[in-house]
């Protein structure tokens, strides 16, 4: 226990910092810098038919995944957005063309209640900064850590592609034990792999 308490300020520190940094990007370079996250990831990213891929709706100074969320379900991808069901817990459901979106949780919206529940096996990763090693820094509550856990007890063991902008790269991520690193990271220069993103299960 001694030696989590420092590591965990020096993550809210890093977090704190990466997250000015974003949240000081122009809107416009935001918008064109999510395009082109999308120009990047569309050919980079293999699927298998059907694969359920989840991403999220943009809150704040997010990268804005829509674009490359739809182009993704262009190529035969089922998306779902997490909504958050209490303090501890995210779940997925399918965004399903015609259903209305709902507040969700945390600022964020999702699919109606309706939207049926699904486990992805493909995952954008919003997170706060990131590594050259893969490592990602979340928002702090912990909800993709556990769902990432979950998901795996269930034997679902899904890749993970984090979702940034450039300016959110820090030098190095502390991780811990619980950490699960990513298999890649994609901002707008580009595609970071460090495992075996670019191939369909």
């Amino acid at each position: 226990m001694q030696t989590q308490l420092p590591i965990k300020e020096l993550k809210k520190a890093l977090r704190l910092e990466a997250l000015a940094r974003r949240d000081a990007l122009p809107a416009d370079y935001r918008s064109n810098a999510s395009l082109q996250i999308a120009d990047h990831g569309l050919p980079a990213i293999a699927l298998s038919p059907g694969e359920i891929v989840s991403g999220f709706w943009p809150i704040r100074s997010e990268v804005d995944l829509r674009p490359l969320l739809f182009a993704l379900r262009d190529k035969g991808a089922r998306l779902c957005l997490p909504v958050i069901v209490d303090k501890q817990t995210i779940i997925f459901r399918e965004l399903v063309k015609h259903m209305p979106m709902i507040e969700t949780g945390f600022g964020t919206s999702g699919p109606h209640e309706d939207a049926p529940v699904v486990d992805p096996t493909f995952m954008l990763v919003p997170l706060a900064a990131f590594d050259e090693r893969g490592h990602r820094i979340g928002y702090g509550a912990g909800y993709y850590d556990r769902a990432i856990a979950r998901l795996q007890g269930l034997g679902v063991n899904p890749r993970l592609l984090g979702i940034a902008f450039d300016c959110q790269k820090v030098e190095t991520v502390p991780d811990e034990p619980h950490d699960v690193p990513l298999e890649a990271i994609l901002t707008e220069s580009g595609l970071r792999s460090f495992g075996s993103i670019d191939k369909a299960n």
